[in-house]
């Protein structure tokens, strides 16, 4: 989800929510303690340089149970800190602790924010000899009227 996004989202809901890949839902007296820009600037597998920026956001919850976040007062944080800092419409990570911390993708399904599961991925995947996967075929589509398999024709 991009900056844009939420913003456009906090206009528009009441509440706000977030909730963990696992089903269960970040306690509703969390603070949103930073929102910054964190730029990642680093060199793949494949000798390429790169550039990665993205919007941060860090929840953390306490002992502080009456305390609830509106969705103007982060939309406010959130405009804030465009100005003060800048911000591109760039992706949002969430960083949040469980048993560690732990940096999330965010969606949103109508109601509350979605934590999704990030994953690592070669970026040289040419250069490091990992083939992309080949499409694969039905038996059954093998069989029928015209499907000769022929030098070129990707049925092997």
């Amino acid at each position: 989800m991009k900056l844009s996004e939420i913003k456009k989202i906090l206009r528009d809901v009441e509440n706000i929510s977030f909730k963990l890949p696992n089903g269960e839902l970040v306690p509703s007296h969390f603070h949103v303690t930073e929102v910054g820009n964190v730029n990642k600037h680093f060199i793949d597998c494949g000798g390429t340089i790169r550039n990665e920026e993205v919007i941060n956001f860090q929840l953390w919850n306490e002992n502080d149970y009456d305390h609830r976040l509106h969705p103007e007062k982060l939309l406010a944080i959130i405009e804030l800190s465009e100005s003060q800092l800048n911000l591109a419409d760039n992706e949002i990570e969430v960083e949040y602790q469980g048993d560690t911390i732990r940096k999330f993708g965010l969606d949103f399904n109508g109601t509350e924010f979605l934590l999704t599961n990030k994953q690592t991925d070669c970026l040289a995947k040419d250069k490091c000899g990992i083939s992309e996967p080949k499409p694969k075929k039905n038996l059954s589509d093998l069989n029928k009227k015209n499907s000769e398999c022929l030098p070129g024709s990707g049925c092997c």
